[in-house]
């Protein structure tokens, strides 16, 4: 079955949506040489579970905050929930959804990110309740 290979973050302000996830979780941004504001996002090591993306200039209106989601949302595997959400708000990101438990699986919170796009953070804990 098809699955998803590349994500896109859309950025009004590219490089500070950079400078936000290289600093948060460790991604490496490559411009790209092309005719656009284009970023290649590599999220971890070729071979291990997970998919690379890309960063561009916002096109149109930014999404407006406090509205429900209108678009795939993301969700970034953490060792350490708790941690994360304190880098994101250090670094001028905004948790939406406070940490909460997902039964059997782990820890789920949900934030946006210097840009108003919204993602999620994800601890693995099968004792969640």
């Amino acid at each position: 079955m098809p699955r998803v290979i590349h994500f896109e973050i859309h950025a009004d302000n590219p490089e500070r949506a950079v400078a936000f996830y290289r600093d948060i979780f460790g991604w490496e941004f490559t411009k790209w040489g092309g005719p656009i504001d284009y970023w290649l996002i590599k999220t971890g090591p070729d071979g291990t579970p997970g998919i690379n993306g890309g960063l561009i200039r916002r096109q149109g209106p930014a999404p407006v905050s406090g509205q429900a989601v209108n678009a795939y949302a993301c969700t970034i595997d953490t060792p350490n929930l708790d941690q994360f959400v304190q880098k994101v708000t250090q670094k001028g990101g905004v948790i939406v959804v406070p940490k909460m438990p997902i039964p059997g699986v782990g820890w789920l919170a949900y934030a946006t990110d210097t840009e108003g796009n919204i993602f999620g953070m994800m601890q693995s804990d099968s004792s969640a309740k």
